[in-house]
């Protein structure tokens, strides 16, 4: 079941974060991005968060900030049904332009976002942290045109 994220999903999705990244947001971020209003959504399977989005709008673009699948749920179509969930979201709100950032190391994301009909747009130079120091990302943009796939 797709539905809002609300206070009551936070722990849930906090452990899920914990668990995929190895620089993770806190339980507050995700408290301030509910207070603010960003589109915050969770995908439920068997009465648990499986997969959780968020995406701010505002001045004709939207921009994807996060979408997670656990890992026990990935490779099942839930990441896609998540992100085909947000561009309509996007595209109901009247965006002109959907982005989001990737890292060039996430060759399954890319994949997904570009099947998706998203297309590099450019580069933000040392935007991830990452072990070694920082991880340049790939800006992908998704216009009002781009037909999405089913």
């Amino acid at each position: 079941m797709l539905r809002p994220m609300g206070e009551a999903d936070l722990d849930a999705v906090n452990a899920i974060e914990q668990a995929t990244y190895p620089f993770p947001w806190t339980r507050g971020i995700f408290q301030d991005c509910l207070r603010v209003g960003y589109s915050c959504w969770v995908l439920e399977e068997a009465g648990q968060v499986a997969a959780y989005g968020v995406m701010s709008a505002g001045g004709g673009e939207a921009h994807i900030l996060t979408i997670v699948v656990n890992e026990e749920y990935r490779q099942q179509g839930l990441g896609r049904r998540l992100l085909r969930h947000l561009i309509a979201v996007a595209r109901q709100a009247g965006v002109e332009m959907i982005f989001l950032e990737v890292r060039p190391s996430n060759l399954a994301a890319i994949k997904l976002y570009q099947s998706l009909g998203f297309s590099e747009v450019g580069i933000r130079k040392d935007y991830y942290p990452d072990k070694g120091g920082r991880e340049d990302a790939l800006i992908m943009g998704l216009d009002k045109y781009q037909q999405v796939d089913s």
